[in-house]
């Protein structure tokens, strides 16, 4: 108890003793002491009842009203819920101050916010751009059914992921030339917070770049073959002092081509949605035409291994799938020192309930920094910019290998330490599973 409550608790108490001390005097001089202690008793009591009831009407009353001055325990509870009112007051102030200014910052934000309630799905609150890119209108969609408010674009399915929902894209029913970017955060228990953006422009600005990646690339393809059809016809012995430079113009012009080659393969990728057809990938020969390649490039300065410890085929694109594990066998070739070592490995993996499989090319070259490894797969990055060049790299590779793989569904995980080799391995699920037992089936079915 403070200092100053304890004081007024002692003088109340003290002032209680003395009252009924001079009542019992006042009874004992005119000979009745008990029923003066008794009446005085009463009024003291009746005292604090008058004063309890000004407590609950300080309580209930909406004014604000100054505690009375004084020393006793009534003015000090006076004083203190004075103080605790004004405190609330003031927190109230702040709260209300803080809750206008995320309101008026969610207003003036372009994009959609609507605040949905968890397991209802009904609209609590939308700002200003909600009115244009989801066509929400206060305040009759307040309190509505999200799903039916946005009906044109079904969402129910997403929305019923809840936590799991993907980042989705639709085309805006409401402006066909937009083209909306949902997300949907769980920002508390009973509350999610659903973002919509206008990605039209991004979109088109994106894919202006993939035509223009893809036209370049496809206009030097001709002058890129006319320049070495020139030089297959110079020949080194007739001009002994051209001979370096037309070496090296032989070198630069194959590069070059094999630039562009990537390029439009790149774009190509990057305009699928989905393979255009799909076959049983025969692993057992893609495998053997991996390690025969390996040793073409190699030429015998690596050790090059093969495992198959899955036993199984894969489902998709044979070409896309050849492309990317041979981007992957000839970078670790190419960033592997002479007398190291290649192993080429195929073997199952277990994935909760399914059963998959994994192709991993495992090196003992340079290594790759770990700072290096987030942007690893993006087009044109380079970790070592010299030694990529005497390589002979094109700088795209990897991020072929990452667009194949997610065209099927698959992903690309790279583990590597400076100086100890590097990993990379490429995840399928089950459902890219094929047993060679049905495939040797159905092609027996299939021959006459």
């Amino acid at each position: 108890m403070p200092p100053r409550a304890r004081s007024a608790w002692f003088r109340t108490l003290g002032q209680l003793l003395l009252i009924l001390a001079a009542a019992a005097v006042a009874g004992l001089l005119i000979g009745q002491p008990w029923p003066t202690v008794t009446l005085a008793a009463l009024g003291v009591v009746a005292w604090h009842y008058w004063r309890l009831r000004r407590v609950l009407i300080r309580l209930t009353a909406r004014q604000r009203l100054t505690p009375p001055l004084g020393e006793g325990i009534w003015n000090e509870l006076d004083r203190l819920l004075h103080r605790s009112q004004a405190e609330m007051r003031g927190r109230k102030r702040r709260l209300i101050e803080m809750l206008r200014a995320y309101r008026a910052a969610a207003a003036a934000l372009p994009d959609a916010i609507v605040v949905v309630e968890r397991n209802s799905q009904r609209i609590q609150w939308f700002n200003e751009a909600a009115n244009g890119l989801l066509g929400l209108r206060y305040p009759r969609d307040i309190g509505g059914s999200l799903s039916q408010k946005l009906q044109p674009l079904q969402l129910a399915h997403w929305l019923a992921a809840g936590r799991n929902a993907e980042p989705l894209e639709a085309s805006s029913p409401w402006n066909p030339a937009a083209t909306l970017s949902l997300r949907l955060i769980p920002y508390s228990e009973n509350l999610w917070l659903l973002v919509a953006r206008d990605v039209s422009r991004l979109l088109q600005l994106e894919q202006m770049r993939r035509d223009f990646v893809a036209n370049v690339s496809h206009e030097l393809r001709t002058p890129l073959t006319v320049v070495h059809g020139y030089l297959d016809m110079l020949d080194p012995s007739e001009h002994p002092d051209w001979a370096p430079m037309l070496a090296e113009m032989q070198r630069q012009s194959q590069r070059m081509t094999q630039l562009v080659e990537d390029l439009l393969m790149l774009s190509r990728l990057e305009s699928q949605d989905s393979l255009p057809a799909e076959e049983t990938v025969v692993m057992s020969s893609m495998l053997s035409t991996l390690k025969r390649e390996a040793m073409a490039l190699s030429q015998g300065r690596h050790e090059i291994a093969m495992e198959d410890l899955a036993g199984v085929d894969l489902w998709g694109s044979n070409k896309e799938l050849h492309s990317a594990f041979s981007n992957l066998v000839s970078n670790a070739i190419r960033y592997t020192p002479a007398g190291g070592s290649i192993r080429i490995r195929f073997r199952p993996e277990h994935q909760g309930m399914g059963r998959g499989v994994v192709l991993e090319v495992i090196d003992s070259g340079y290594g790759i920094p770990a700072a290096h490894l987030p942007r690893i797969t993006e087009r044109f990055y380079r970790v070592s910019t010299s030694r990529s060049r005497e390589s002979g790299g094109t700088g795209l590779g990897l991020s072929i290998v990452k667009h194949v793989l997610n065209l099927h569904q698959a992903r690309l995980e790279i583990v590597s330490e400076v100086g100890r080799g590097s990993t990379f391995a490429c995840h399928f699920g089950s459902d890219r599973v094929r047993s060679r037992d049905a495939y040797l089936d159905n092609l027996s079915e299939a021959l006459p």
